[in-house]
């Protein structure tokens, strides 16, 4: 028998963060129950199929009644809450490494244009999406922006930083800075040096015509690992979404996803 896509643990997690239903004083057709609806949604997410696809024998309502609730969770702020519930747990159990930290980006392509995208010089201008990643020393995501192809990865470097939300620990305060941070050449730039410094961030950033990049893949491989990770997920390996918001809805969704197999293996 198949194992269902929402575990009694993820849906444990999740069931307190949904915003209540709004009322319908006027009747309708009933509701369709919320985690039928997430599991239409991580079923288009890891299978990629299109929305109008999603079986009706599944129980799942039409792909509709799912894009709309993804679109809604996303707007409440749902995916986010969950990826920072699910960070704090790993955090309490003392298993997100704030050692090291890598960033990184990487662009796939977008089927239909929208915000966030741009031509991609690494496909033939073809346009394309650049996702913005930061990961722990054990690759756990930390913060994940959108940006177009043709945009530098330095122009996103502070906001990336502080995207990451301050994480509670068993004991102190909460953290939200890794104490080091490692970046290519892309990043070499004095503006990025000294927006880690402002942030007390020892930096790690390879310099352009100085040093090779191969030592640092030491430790930034693990960035490259997370990015493998995302593509897993079938609806991430091109951005099928005009609409820039319902893209980086199953971004986060897939990170927090990520985070939730890592509680599992360290915890």
């Amino acid at each position: 028998m198949a194992k269902p896509l929402v575990t009694d643990e993820l849906w444990a997690v999740v069931a307190p963060l949904l915003p209540p239903a709004a009322p319908h004083p006027k009747g309708g057709r009933p509701r369709v129950d919320d985690r039928a609806a997430l599991t239409g949604i991580l079923f288009v997410l890891r299978s990629g199929i299109p929305w109008e696809m999603l079986p009706a024998e599944m129980g799942c309502g039409s792909g509709m009644t799912c894009w709309r609730r993804l679109r809604d969770w996303h707007a409440a702020g749902v995916w986010q809450r969950l990826h920072h519930v699910l960070l704090e747990r790993l955090h309490v159990a003392g298993q997100l490494d704030w050692s090291r930290a890598s960033l990184d980006a990487q662009s796939v392509p977008a089927g239909k244009r929208g915000a966030h995208t741009g031509p991609n010089s690494t496909d033939r201008g073809k346009p394309g999406t650049k996702r913005h990643l930061l990961v722990d020393r054990r690759g756990t995501p930390l913060a994940v922006q959108l940006s177009a192809a043709n945009q530098h990865d330095s122009t996103v470097f502070e906001t990336l930083l502080d995207a990451v939300e301050p994480v509670r620990q068993a004991r102190g305060r909460p953290r939200q800075r890794p104490a080091k941070l490692h970046a290519d050449k892309g990043y070499d730039y004095r503006k990025c040096r000294l927006a880690l410094r402002k942030r007390g961030i020892k930096a790690r950033i390879a310099r352009r015509g100085v040093e090779s990049g191969q030592r640092l893949g030491r430790h930034r491989w693990v960035v490259e690992r997370t990015f493998a990770w995302l593509n897993r997920f079938r609806r991430l390996r091109v951005r099928y979404e005009r609409r820039d918001d319902i893209h980086l809805a199953f971004t986060k969704l897939a990170c927090a996803l990520i985070t939730l197999k890592a509680l599992k293996r360290f915890c």
